[in-house]
């Protein structure tokens, strides 16, 4: 599975694509940012940032496109353009028909580094260590990104097994319900075939 991870900013966007084998086995194929200039009114930077990451897309053919979660923060402005970019992301991931998913920040901290409070420097040390990459992917919004797409890889196999168990435990519940319904209404038509009949006449 090939995995577009993406650490959403306007000033910086992180990008980082990872092919994951077998087991754990993963492999950086690419990683960089899309800029935008502060300067730019709001849809200018938006449009810059989309037209980098589709062309990420267009170029590497990902399968899932992985974006950090947005929380909110102290910094309202920060927060919401990053919102925007990330809605700008899925939307153009959704128009090529990929998987699109969200991951917080906690979970790929504990995915990297065993831990959800890790900062940004233990995450860019360990994602360098576990991709086997020369030197530290430069800036933090880079290391990020591919240590969002590893946390996907990482985790997709779990949140599978956990996605067909709640669909097989909400198929027992129906069946149980059904079996109960099926059961009252039984039990229902034996008590009117019990019932005698009086034949509309009261004493």
């Amino acid at each position: 599975m090939r995995v577009l991870g993406i650490d959403p900013g306007l000033t910086r966007c992180g990008l980082g694509v990872v092919d994951g084998g077998k087991g754990r086995s993963v492999a950086c194929v690419a990683v960089g940012v899309a800029r935008s200039p502060q300067e730019d009114e709001l849809a200018s930077r938006l449009m810059t940032v989309a037209t980098e990451v589709e062309r990420w897309m267009d170029l590497h053919e990902p399968q899932v496109v992985a974006i950090e979660r947005v929380f909110s923060q102290h910094n309202v402005r920060t927060v919401m353009g990053t919102a925007q970019v990330s809605g700008v992301v899925a939307l153009a991931a959704a128009r090529r028909g990929l998987t699109v998913a969200f991951h917080t920040p906690s979970e790929v901290k504990a995915a990297i580094s065993g831990s959800g409070r890790a900062d940004k420097k233990q995450v860019t040390t360990m994602i360098t260590k576990i991709l086997g990459l020369a030197e530290a992917p430069k800036p933090a919004d880079a290391a990020d990104a591919l240590a969002l797409a590893v946390c996907h890889l990482w985790r997709a196999p779990m949140m599978d097994r956990l996605a067909q168990a709640e669909a097989r435990a909400a198929e027992m519940a129906r069946n149980h319900r059904a079996k109960l319904k099926a059961a009252q209404e039984k039990r229902a038509s034996q008590r009117e075939q019990a019932a005698p009949n009086t034949g509309g006449k009261t004493r």
